[in-house]
């Protein structure tokens, strides 16, 4: 099996520009990611993630996220659960540090009680970090599951994008083609017993196109590469 890389938290802050709950929501997520838990949190880009970026979406489904929203909108939330899986856990500012409007400053310009809010914030960010890097967390399903023996293997390339999220580049019709997730699919697949067949093909391209965007009249291609690097796994003696 893939060695998989250290689970680490994501961190999906609110957009919103025109509201100071926005700007606490984001400060507060430096933080973290500066001071607070800089070696185990990642930040994912709510507007690259809302427009199709597939690095964002794919960790977003195999690791834990906390959405860090600035109203009851909840717009880092809804738009995680939508596109992807839904959040570990939620911050809302305006339920965390209640005040009344333009008591915390402006977007541009946070007074006191808006920076005691952008602590208090980060806070409770962490808080749930450590809760939730307490938890045992199964990267193929997205869900917290019951403390298990660590994975041994060999290392596996991760996402350029930064995300960690193992690939493995395959031949496409002569071109190199990075491919999310790849490693832990094979692994699940055989796990699970499957032969290399072409029906297993076909459903293995099935479950790579949701962690990645398969262009349109190439589905025979990527079948067809997919069963090659699937038989080739299996001949291995893994």
């Amino acid at each position: 099996m893939p060695e998989l890389p250290k689970k680490k938290v994501g961190l999906v802050s609110c957009s919103g520009e025109e509201m100071a709950e926005g700007t606490i929501t984001r400060l507060a997520t430096l933080k973290v990611l500066g001071s607070l838990h800089p070696d185990d949190t990642v930040t994912i880009c709510l507007p690259l993630f809302l427009a199709g970026g597939e690095g964002d979406r794919a960790f977003a489904r195999f690791y834990p996220t906390i959405a860090i929203d600035g109203c009851d909108k909840r717009c880092a939330a809804r738009g995680t659960e939508m596109y992807s899986s839904k959040p570990a856990a939620s911050v809302v500012v305006s339920e965390l540090c209640p005040a009344a409007a333009g008591q915390l400053g402006t977007a541009r310009r946070l007074n006191g009680a808006g920076m005691q809010a952008v602590n208090a914030v980060a806070k409770e960010i962490a808080r749930k970090v450590d809760q939730l890097l307490g938890l045992s967390w199964d990267r193929k399903t997205g869900q917290a599951e019951e403390a298990s023996a660590p994975t041994q293997g060999k290392p596996v390339a991760t996402c350029s994008c930064g995300s960690g999220i193992p690939v493995k580049v395959l031949n496409i019709s002569g071109r190199e083609v990075e491919v999310l997730a790849l490693p832990l699919i094979l692994d699940k697949f055989h796990q699970d017993g499957k032969p290399p067949v072409e029906a297993t093909s076909v459903e293995m391209l099935e479950t790579t196109r949701i962690y990645n965007s398969i262009p349109e009249g190439e589905d025979a291609v990527w079948k067809e590469a997919l069963g090659r690097e699937y038989a080739s796994y299996c001949g291995e003696g893994h």
